[in-house]
């Protein structure tokens, strides 16, 4: 396949060159037929000139042929005419080039119709070689016809002008061609370096990838020329519009009529971009970026990424769950470093019996940790529970898990990341619910029963307040200062995922019971 650049030389040089065929051609004939016009008019003006002259009409009368003569064949020479020939009504010449013809009957058999008082031109072959001839009747002062003018100009130097005029447009096209040539040249140059040396196959595939990767990606993107034409809009910014209310296409729209609020102008003006700014549209906040397009230090567009807020907010909710199983090992690390701690100071001191003592209190104390998770047979589920026993334990409080009856590992891991996310925030709100209570104790209790698993957290805190509790699953809402509001959100958001329900019994001063409750499907060739 040939290349671009190769293409369009070739084809600028053959429009060119077909172009200069077809004028010369057009060109040539025209000329042909002017330069045989204009020998036609020399010959017939010097004929005219040589009839009226009073030499040649008083050597005719007077039959003075040497004056004649020498007048004809300076007019030849001065004119560059092959022949001036004078004849009387005889026929006989008076002039000639050759003075061995002078006294002769003129050749040629054209000369008849000049005796008739006629004018005209013909082409025959005399004495000298054929030639284009001019024939003018001498007439004198009386009117009276005595005689004849032919005047001769050499076919082959009427020859000798056309080919030369063809040379010269031959040449003039030879230089239009190689001007062409270099036109062509540049032009493929030109198109080369603004293509940035792509061809155009390159630039099809390139313009498919572009656009599948443009409505695929999951954040909007606007794009405005120098102008602030809208020139593309991808579906996730065509929904977010819709979403807002807007117009549903708006490519060829001035930007600051559609988006007023898109600082895109701002972009176009300064050629820089602003990164992770906050809009609202018609109650819909949107987190935008914008850059310019740069071509050679010139802007000649934006670009403008919108993605919708909520969304952000609620991935960064549910990286929470993941920050419950890392405050979880922390609690744990922490705890059995301050453990290992305590047993090196016994050692050191020789407190042998101590150690003793301390180390089956620890084992004890484990074992009854250990216990109240020992009918959660999902190694997940109840090390993240052990997890909060010690998280709990840091914090000062009294922390109790137990089930009526042994939970089976769920079907599915997604059930008990959901599971994970309701019992971590429950479970931290409620220790942070008894921080200040006199008797700081939570309790957490697993029921299942017939593929429902029954989830109840109960706290010694001060409750909930009435006008609180049909806020508190909103996003943000909290009454513990800014940042907040985002855990009983997610509780509420993994329970609606799990088709479940939920129930708050609380009373202020005395404490918070949550009560969920959820389908819970067991694995299947589970065995105890």
């Amino acid at each position: 396949m040939f290349k671009m650049r190769t293409i369009i030389i070739w084809l600028v040089c053959i429009v060119v060159l077909m172009s200069l065929i077809i004028t010369d051609l057009l060109v040539s004939r025209s000329i042909n037929e002017n330069s045989v016009n204009n020998e036609e008019a020399k010959a017939l003006t010097v004929a005219r000139i040589v009839a009226q002259s009073n030499i040649v009409q008083s050597g005719l009368e007077e039959e003075n042929v040497e004056q004649v003569q020498v007048y004809a064949n300076e007019v030849r020479q001065s004119a560059e005419v092959l022949f001036v020939v004078v004849m009387d009504m005889n026929r006989i010449r008076y002039s000639h080039p050759n003075s061995e013809l002078v006294g002769l009957p003129f050749e040629g058999g054209d000369e008849d119709a000049v005796f008739q008082r006629e004018e005209y031109s013909s082409i025959s072959e005399g004495a000298l070689t054929t030639s284009l001839r001019s024939f003018t009747p001498v007439i004198n002062n009386d009117g009276e016809q005595i005689g004849a003018v032919a005047v001769g100009i050499s076919i082959e130097h009427i020859q000798q002008i056309i080919n030369q005029n063809h040379r010269n447009v031959i040449i003039g096209s030879l230089i239009g061609l190689l001007f062409g040539l270099i036109g062509a040249l540049f032009i493929a140059n030109y198109i080369k370096k603004t293509l940035y040396g792509l061809e155009p196959p390159h630039i099809a595939k390139m313009l498919e990838e572009r656009n599948t990767m443009l409505q695929s990606v999951h954040e909007g993107i606007i794009a405005v020329d120098r102008e602030g034409r809208i020139t593309l809009v991808n579906k996730s910014a065509q929904k977010m519009f819709k979403k807002a209310g807007l117009p549903n296409n708006p490519i060829g729209m001035e930007v600051m009529s559609y988006l007023p609020m898109t600082g895109l102008d701002r972009v176009l003006k300064s050629g820089e971009m602003e990164l992770g700014e906050e809009i609202t549209i018609n109650e819909i906040s949107l987190i935008v970026n914008r850059v310019p397009l740069i071509v050679d230090n010139k802007v000649i567009g934006a670009i403008s990424t919108l993605r919708d807020k909520t969304e952000v907010k609620e991935i960064a909710q549910q990286l929470s769950g993941v920050k419950l199983y890392v405050d979880a090992l922390r609690a744990q690390s922490h705890e059995v470093k301050n453990n290992l701690h305590v047993i090196l100071g016994m050692i050191r001191i020789g407190a042998y019996d101590q150690l003793k003592t301390f180390i089956h209190e620890l084992v004890n104390h484990k074992d009854h940790e250990i216990g109240q998770v020992a009918e959660i047979q999902d190694a997940v589920l109840s090390g993240f529970l052990l997890g909060k026993l010690s998280y709990a334990k840091e914090c000062g409080v009294n922390l109790t898990i137990r089930s009526t009856k042994k939970i089976p590992i769920a079907k599915s891991d997604d059930q008990i990341h959901e599971l994970i996310t309701i019992l971590g925030n429950l479970i931290n709100n409620s220790i942070e619910a008894v921080e200040t209570s006199t008797f700081k104790r939570v309790e957490v209790i697993l029921k299942l029963n017939e593929n429902r698993l029954t989830v109840e957290v109960k706290d010694t805190g001060s409750g909930i307040k009435t006008e609180d509790l049909e806020e508190i699953f909103e996003k943000g809402f909290s009454t513990k200062g800014e940042g907040r509001g985002y855990g009983l959100a997610l509780v509420k958001a993994s329970i609606d995922n799990l088709n479940g329900n939920l129930t708050i019994d609380t009373f202020e001063g005395t404490g918070t019971t949550i009560i969920v409750e959820v389908p819970y499907e067991i694995k299947e060739n589970f065995h105890d």
